[in-house]
């Protein structure tokens, strides 16, 4: 049995969860529930405040857990991240209000920062050689330069649609974030070979996000020049056409290269074009 550490409520949750149920792993959890078991694997998930996981990590009471980079950055530096999970993408920044004047960060110096993340601000005031007061704020710190309780903030930043109703700007970006796998270090074989089949899930899903399947047709002479264009796969499918001198060609591409293969394959005689999601990549 494995214990999973999730972020109790939030997106974090929900795209953990989601990952979870595209590993084919069935967790039973209810409203308000703070540990539930997976129906069909040998593991327990517990529902934890976003703050408190690290701790819980050092102190075994779980094996794995899903959280954000940023908390590591600002609780976790000594704990193993084993896989970087490509969603709850965000950035750690600094944010003043749109009136108010800023150049370079020296405009920091001798002002006022609320944040939630102090040891994340004070790395990157020493890193760069400037003095300020730090204000530690555990919630909503969009609300302190309006209440003249500071100067400027440090928060993570997503679509910054939070930071705009606050009529704040982001100025200056400490650090980017996004989801991670990490666990603790005191696991048994068993545990070992739980994570093992687990991170083999996990990385079948992700595999399979950053790729499409395409299918096409193509005239049987262009068919090496084609496939040197698909190099996901050892090499692409092909199959003959009812039409003689033709074939069907199948293969994975890169997602973030998929507009500039679609024009090469068209380029090299490729016609027909489909391309489609894939829910699992196994190599």
């Amino acid at each position: 049995m494995i214990r999973l550490a999730v972020q109790k409520s939030g997106r974090l949750n929900e795209d953990s969860l989601k990952l979870l149920k595209d590993c084919g792993i069935s967790i039973d959890n209810g409203k308000d529930q703070l540990k539930a078991a997976a129906r069909n694997f040998p593991m327990e998930v517990f529902f934890l405040r976003n703050g408190d996981i690290p701790q819980y990590i050092r102190d075994g009471v779980v094996d794995l857990a899903i959280l954000g980079e940023n908390l590591l950055e600002e609780k976790g530096k000594d704990i193993e991240i084993i896989e970087q999970l490509g969603f709850s993408k965000c950035r750690v920044s600094i944010a003043v209000p749109k009136g108010k004047e800023f150049n370079t960060i020296q405009d920091l110096a001798g002002k006022r920062i609320a944040t939630s993340y102090p040891n994340t601000v004070n790395a990157f005031l020493k890193k760069n050689n400037i003095s300020a007061d730090l204000h530690i704020i555990n919630g909503s710190v969009e609300i302190a330069p309006n209440i003249g309780l500071a100067d400027a903030i440090c928060d993570i930043v997503s679509s910054g649609s939070t930071l705009f109703k606050n009529n704040l700007r982001e100025v200056v970006e400490i650090t980017r974030s996004q989801a991670v796998l990490v666990q603790a270090t005191d696991l048994n074989t068993e545990q070992k070979e739980l994570i093992t089949k687990l991170r083999f899930r996990v990385q079948s899903v992700l595999r399979a996000k950053k790729s499409k399947y395409i299918l096409l047709n193509a005239p049987n002479d262009r068919i090496e020049a084609i496939s040197s264009i698909l190099p996901v796969l050892k090499s692409p499918t092909v199959l003959p056409l009812a039409q003689e001198g033709w074939s069907s060609l199948h293969s994975v591409i890169n997602a973030g290269d998929f507009w500039e293969v679609i024009d090469q394959l068209k380029e090299a005689g490729a016609e027909d074009i489909l391309v489609c999601p894939i829910e699992k990549m196994v190599l």
